[in-house]
């Protein structure tokens, strides 16, 4: 949490932000991989232009095994629908 408030402090557009946070996380933590889904309502939608609250955007970065091999990126994804 602490890394994506530094990440995000400057102006940042949300896919590259999640690019960002998930080459970090492979960077300094040096894990197999890493999946990093950002899922923001952009304030410029909700207050300006479409004028629609609560419009959200999902953003998602892949990294390592997660990228290579398609039955662990599946099984984490399944995980992450049964926790919402």
């Amino acid at each position: 949490a602490r890394a994506l408030e530094i990440l995000a402090k400057r102006p940042q557009v949300q896919e590259r932000l999640t690019s960002q946070l998930a080459d970090l996380i492979m960077e300094k933590l040096k894990p197999k991989g890493a999946m990093v889904i950002i899922d923001a309502e952009h304030l410029c939608l909700s207050m300006r232009g479409l004028k629609k609250p609560g419009t959200r955007t999902v953003t998602s970065a892949v990294r390592g095994i997660f990228r290579s091999k398609d039955s662990t990126r599946e099984e984490l994804l399944e995980l992450i629908k049964k926790r919402d």
